[in-house]
């Protein structure tokens, strides 16, 4: 067989590999479609989870990982979730908006069983209706990144990135042993399950308002614990 011949059957099965995943990407793309605004575009996602996978499988070495999606899966959804970095959606303004915003949704709350519209939060913070849709749509898709990007949204980012991990982590398991087995379930299936807050809801039988407040509540309470 020549040089040539031997190459190009090599790319062939590299992309026949890449094909026979491809279904499994789309399927990631849309899970984590269901948990952004509608301003993302799921085709957008499934297309740079193309993309990676593409690159993957024609780098992959089966002597070195005996799963190719083993290999595949956790580089496939980082890239979806740099594509969302890359988005660069909470400018500095905004970021001090998001936290007025949850301050005001949290009040808010107290005395009504759902979160107020754009409207009236415009109203409150005397704010364009724009500005405010834009600034939960933004605080909406940084809810989907590890727990680390979160922390490091806001004027505390810099302090928070001196953190180790390993210290992060016992915060966070400090933090969840004050809270009731319900809101820790609340974090255990929204960010290693990777549950919709629709499918809380359904599960746990509380209002999706509900998950959202306890949510920004176990955010904010490790943003203290650490001292930023």
């Amino acid at each position: 067989m020549s040089a040539n011949a031997y190459t190009d059957e090599l790319k062939h099965k590299e992309d026949e590999l890449a094909i026979a995943y491809l279904p499994a990407v789309k399927g990631m793309a849309y899970r984590l479609k269901e948990r952004l605004p509608s301003s993302v575009d799921f085709s957008d996602l499934s297309a740079i989870g193309t993309e990676e996978l593409v690159r993957l499988a024609r780098r992959y070495d089966e002597a070195l990982n005996d799963s190719f999606w083993g290999y595949a899966k956790k580089r496939v959804y980082g890239a979806m979730l740099d594509y969302l970095r890359s988005l660069d959606i909470l400018s500095r303004a905004s970021r001090k908006l998001v936290k007025a915003i949850d301050y005001a949704v949290e009040e808010h709350l107290l005395t009504h069983d759902e979160e107020p519209s754009d409207v009236e939060l415009a109203e409150l913070l005397e704010e364009s209706v724009e500005k405010v849709h834009d600034a939960r749509i933004a605080s909406s898709i940084y809810t989907v990144m590890p727990l680390h990007d979160q922390l490091q949204v806001g004027d505390e980012g810099a302090a928070l990135a001196q953190v180790e991990k390993d210290q992060l982590v016992e915060v966070i398991k400090k933090i969840l042993s004050a809270y009731k087995e319900r809101e820790q379930m609340i974090i255990q299936l929204y960010y290693f399950e990777e549950l919709t807050l629709k499918e809380i809801s359904n599960i746990l039988d509380i209002t999706e308002s509900r998950i959202s407040q306890i949510h920004k509540s176990v955010i904010q309470k490790i943003k203290e614990s650490i001292g930023a």
